[in-house]
């Protein structure tokens, strides 16, 4: 079932960071990256004009975890969607219901909140001495 069409992002914002480093990084770490919708709430927006809209704010979490337990990156957030009445009344009472999304809404905002997470969970990490929470590209010796 197709709901949305083109995905309507209007808002990001982080409502909270916590960042931890519990010991010194050494030898095989894994981290392992995981985003949860923690809830999806209707809401009456107004966009500068007089007419309100119907839209979404989905609150998230997102989450890099580092082990053996040496620290740990948390960071939550909103996203306000825009999107047709009767797709937004459809999408909100599904969620009421069985706390599900429609696979191409959960796509396009599973896929924003990680481009803008793992950029910030980067930075923090950086700030606090954690290794990078995703692979970065390294320089390799060529050999002739």
């Amino acid at each position: 079932m197709q709901l949305g069409g083109t995905l309507v992002i209007i808002g990001f914002s982080y409502k909270k960071f916590n960042v931890e480093r519990k010991g010194i990084p050494t030898g095989k770490i894994n981290i392992s990256n995981n985003i949860v919708i923690q809830n999806v709430e209707e809401k009456q927006l107004s966009l500068g004009g007089k007419e309100r809209q119907e839209g979404l704010i989905f609150t998230f979490e997102f989450t890099s975890n580092y082990e053996p337990n040496i620290g740990s990156i948390a960071l939550t957030g909103e996203i306000v969607y825009m999107e047709d009445p009767k797709v937004v009344k459809e999408i909100s009472k599904n969620w009421k219901k069985d706390k599900k999304l429609p696979p191409d809404i959960m796509k396009g905002i599973m896929n924003n909140i990680l481009t803008r997470c793992i950029v910030q969970a980067l930075i923090l990490s950086q700030d606090v001495n954690l290794p990078s929470p995703i692979p970065l590209p390294q320089l390799s010796e060529q050999t002739k």
